[in-house]
């Protein structure tokens, strides 16, 4: 049974390391990825406010050796679900079973003035490039701002927001600065309360402002203004800003997607055509945009995939699961545990930030170096 794998993030690469595990040279996996290497979301951040180089936190896949597993870099021209095929710049490839992994693209082009005005760091080369920026900014009004729904890693923002206060009062430049949040949702992490009046507490703490249910419609680079949908506006010194997310033109085009994701059955994350699934970012599951929920949902795939080649009943499913860490400055991290069940409100925990969950955070990256790769990595 051929498994054709696009995408190699947390979802394509825990899928096909669970898939060797389990089948080892039985398995026969094509793992399609148009980058040379994986890069934690969460690296992006470490670049970007210096702590550590972008080479060290840079993971090539052809450090990824797995029994049956077989990576290809190449980029995905054409998804055909029915026929279970894919067309890529390097040929043609047909699956047994389909996985789409693909992720979300992000497109910081489709808001007006973002790219003449303003900084995006979401993309690797837009937070590479923002090290540069941050590491030369000389005070002034920051905004950091969203300008679409959904995003990935919801408390990416804030996480910058607190960051940029740190660095600032570091180098002796927050009394002359100013720094703004503005999100498009209620609270800055509407699954867990207790988080979001931590985080909250934090801005209040450190006087950064909020302006909650506000997205960013435009950028106006003459006057340095960021525009909000209502026609309101916050002039700015830099602006960090948070691309619209779309899936990849092959998925957009495949016949997959409804209202621009793809949905799947949230416990089997089974698309509506027979043997082709979908995990991640990709999807409209009703989880958050996360590698970590993408991870679980691939473990969920990945199972059920074995349970075919066996000839068994398959029975898992993904239970909803997902956690994500929260960077507040002062080498200070606080922890979200969270389950989302289909029609049900999200339930969860919240741990206050401390030094300890930090050390949790850089085991939780080493520990999938040394799980995908096979090799040791120190976070920072």
């Amino acid at each position: 049974m051929r498994v054709v794998v696009l995408g190699a993030g947390f979802g394509g690469l825990e899928l096909s390391t669970r898939l060797s595990e389990e089948l080892g040279d039985a398995a026969d996996v094509l793992l399609i990825d148009r980058a040379p290497g994986f890069i934690f979301g969460f690296s992006k951040i470490d670049v970007m406010f210096g702590r550590t180089a972008p080479d060290a936190v840079f993971h090539p896949y052809a450090d990824l050796v797995k029994p049956g597993v077989r990576f290809l870099q190449a980029d995905i021209t054409a998804i055909d679900p029915v026929a279970k095929r894919v067309e890529t710049d390097a040929g043609s490839f047909e699956a047994d079973v389909l996985v789409v992994a693909l992720g979300a693209d992000l497109h910081p082009e489709a808001t007006p003035g973002l790219l003449e005005g303003g900084h995006e760091f979401y993309t690797v080369e837009g937070a590479f490039a923002a090290r540069d920026v941050v590491a030369s900014f000389g005070g002034g009004h920051v905004v950091v701002g969203v300008t679409s729904t959904p995003f990935k890693c919801p408390p990416a923002p804030s996480e910058t927001a607190l960051l940029l206060d740190e660095v600032l009062r570091s180098r002796g430049l927050r009394d002359r600065s100013e720094i703004s949040l503005v999100m498009p949702l209620p609270v800055p992490i509407p699954p867990s309360l207790t988080a979001s009046e931590a985080l909250l507490a934090a801005f209040s703490e450190r006087g950064i402002a909020w302006y909650p249910n506000r997205l960013i419609r435009e950028i106006d680079p003459a006057r340095k203004a960021a525009v909000f949908q209502d026609g309101t506006e916050l002039t700015y010194d830099l602006f960090l800003g948070v691309p619209p997310h779309r899936v990849p033109t092959a998925v957009a085009e495949s016949g997959l997607c409804v209202d621009g994701w793809v949905p799947v059955n949230p416990l089997t994350l089974e698309t509506s055509f027979p043997r082709v699934f979908a995990v991640g970012d990709v999807t409209s599951a009703g989880t958050p945009k996360a590698g970590v929920f993408a991870e679980r949902q691939a473990t969920a795939v990945a199972d059920r995939i074995v349970a075919l080649v066996r000839g068994e009943a398959a029975t898992a499913e993904h239970d909803g699961r997902g956690l994500c860490y929260v960077e507040v400055g002062n080498d200070e991290v606080a922890r979200v545990n969270v389950q989302f069940v289909a029609g049900q409100p999200p339930v969860g925990t919240f741990d206050a930030a401390s030094t300890e969950i930090a050390e949790d955070k850089a085991e939780f990256g080493s520990s999938r170096v040394q799980r995908w790769f096979g090799r040791e990595w120190t976070t920072i």
